[in-house]
């Protein structure tokens, strides 16, 4: 241990070594000029103990000797190392301070929209999904249980039919949709109101049309609305038989004989009131209106 301590060198002299070649560093000219010269080492010796004498320094000349060895042999010097990528990868972590930040920030701000997506659009999507089937085949059990007509009852088994095939067919989107059509075809169902023929003053409780494929002849429709029992007027998809499109109105004309037509307007005219104004009534269970008057079903929507 004794002479492991002995062939140590001083920290001083360390020290010393290490500021003498950082003179001769800086004194590249000195160096350029003693290093092409016979006697170089001696020579640098002696003008680096004159440059340390006279900033009142005593460096020993082993020490300025070692320092003139050093520089030669590039120690204390600091060489970069290879620019690969394991070096690249110590600077980026070295500059971490700088995109650390705005990384985790950024990463953050995604992880709150994968969330946000997945909590609330994605998560109720596939809950809705995964009910589907259990609510088709509730609103199947329901139609059925509430539809009393023939046509009301092949309506709701056509589209759960329709409805399951595109579910079976992982159409989950047809499905969706045919699930709302059951739905309007059940509030359908439900609806209870009766076909008034219009009688108030100042509107038209009937109307006449010569039709295009026969100017000789008369088309005759008695004008009626849909009313339910608290007296609220409905708005019904009706088609207009004149141009074969569907419009939704809240009255239409029917179409009757010319007798029933002369028939209601002389009652019309007796008094201002039409006393028998029930033409048709819309019962839960059904989808269409039995009709209390003769009609040919045929109807108008503008006139």
């Amino acid at each position: 241990m004794a002479q492991d301590n002995a062939d140590r060198q001083p920290l001083d002299d360390v020290m010393l070594a290490m500021d003498v070649v950082d003179t001769l560093r800086h004194q590249q000219v000195l160096i350029d000029r003693e290093l092409n010269a016979e006697d170089r080492d001696r020579k640098l010796v002696a003008r680096l103990r004159e440059i340390y004498a006279s900033q009142g320094i005593d460096v020993p000349d082993h020490v300025l000797e070692e320092g003139v060895e050093a520089l030669k042999q590039d120690r204390f010097t600091y060489t970069a190392g290879p620019d690969n990528f394991q070096s690249r990868l110590a600077r980026l972590y070295i500059r971490r301070d700088k995109w650390g930040r705005p990384l985790l920030l950024g990463l953050g701000a995604v992880l709150v929209v994968v969330l946000a997506y997945t909590l609330l659009i994605r998560g109720p999507a596939q809950r809705e999904l995964a009910a589907l089937p259990v609510k088709l085949e509730q609103r199947h059990e329901q139609l059925l249980a509430q539809a009393k007509g023939e046509t009301a009852r092949e309506r709701s088994e056509a589209l759960y039919a329709r409805a399951s095939s595109a579910l079976v067919g992982g159409d989950e989107e047809a499905a969706k949709a045919l699930l709302d059509q059951m739905g309007a075809l059940q509030k359908e169902i439900e609806l209870e109101y009766e076909l008034r023929i219009i009688s108030r003053p100042g509107e038209r409780s009937g109307v006449w049309r010569i039709p295009d494929a026969n100017s000789s002849a008369r088309n005759y429709y008695l004008i009626v609305e849909a009313v339910t029992p608290d007296g609220t007027v409905l708005q019904r998809d009706v088609v207009n038989e004149e141009d074969g499109k569907s419009y939704r109105v809240d009255k239409w004309g029917l179409r009757v004989d010319q007798s029933l037509f002369e028939r209601i307007a002389a009652d019309k005219q007796d008094d201002g009131i039409i006393q028998q104004s029930w033409f048709g009534v819309k019962r839960r269970g059904y989808l269409a209106p039995e009709y209390l008057l003769p009609t040919t079903g045929a109807a108008l929507t503008s006139w």
